[in-house]
């Protein structure tokens, strides 16, 4: 494996982060196919940071296309220790405005029939998720938010739906009574399996509307959606970038999070799975003695 310190997953935006050294793309390929797109590695202020786009450059995979185990495992593959979503996100809430940011705590999955998990076939484990997003990433990115000045929400509750259809009015009023933040369509899935993987895990959500439950603004478009995320990946790179400057916390659990979560006993695990889920292990080995 690499030595990748943080993982970027957004759009090609992210790539052209002033201060960024590109020096290679890495095409990946895993026991659970390809990822979105090949992997861009470069320095960030002396760190080594990797960049993918989550919909492939030139946004050719739908939410529900996309290989997020082959995503996540390929980022693994590469060492990386942290993993920053940026993600555009409409609001379900009247003081959530265009144009701000949230750093969600919570996930709530509306997702169907979409592979979630790098377990099964002999082995299984059950993860702790109660707190879906790693507390010392999410952390980071609130110090860099207010640093940069930027107009941000501390928590909130993503809920992601399946797309890539937006949602009628009638889900939409739904979902902001069961008191939802935002939704969007891809990160339940990135952040179990990133959990699985033992990295940490953090979004940045970009508002870009209000869907489309508002009686007076205008309901979600494309085009609407696509501007306002351009304005509004100039302050995402600046708060990324403030992020990737400092270390990583070793310590954090979410670099734990299989020790506990295996409960096949190892005599009885399938050696082919064993070996694909391989480099996910070897910290569990570690710790277990194996």
């Amino acid at each position: 494996m690499r030595d990748t310190e943080y993982g970027v997953i957004g759009g090609s935006g992210f790539y052209n982060m002033p201060g960024f050294k590109k020096s290679e793309e890495v095409s990946l390929r895993t026991p659970f196919g390809e990822p979105s797109d090949a992997f861009i590695i470069g320095e960030l202020d002396g760190r080594s940071v990797a960049f993918l786009a989550r919909h492939g450059r030139g946004h050719t995979i739908l939410p529900s296309e996309i290989n997020f185990r082959a995503n996540i495992y390929g980022m693994k593959l590469l060492g990386v220790k942290a993993i920053i979503s940026a993600s555009a996100v409409g609001s379900l809430r009247e003081e959530i405005h265009p144009g701000e940011m949230v750093v969600p705590d919570q996930l709530f999955d509306r997702t169907r029939h979409r592979p979630d998990t790098f377990f099964g076939e002999g082995i299984v484990a059950h993860i702790s998720f109660a707190k879906p997003f790693c507390g010392h990433l999410r952390q980071k990115l609130l110090n860099s938010l207010m640093k940069n000045g930027i107009p941000f929400h501390q928590s909130g509750t993503y809920l992601c739906m399946e797309g890539p259809q937006f949602s009628t009015r009638a889900e939409s009023n739904q979902y902001k009574a069961w008191g939802m933040s935002i939704i969007g369509m891809t990160n339940l899935q990135e952040a179990k399996l990133a959990r699985e993987a033992e990295i940490c895990y953090a979004t940045l959500a970009l508002v870009t509307d209000y869907d489309c439950w508002h009686p007076v603004e205008e309901e979600v478009k494309i085009e609407n959606v696509l501007a306002i995320m351009r304005k509004n990946t100039e302050n995402a790179q600046r708060v990324i970038a403030e992020v990737i400057k400092e270390d990583h916390l070793d310590g954090c659990e979410c670099r734990h999070a299989l020790r506990n979560a295996i409960v096949t006993p190892r005599n009885r695990w399938r050696e082919e799975t064993y070996h694909k889920l391989r480099p996910l292990l070897v910290r569990w080995e570690e710790h277990n003695g194996k």
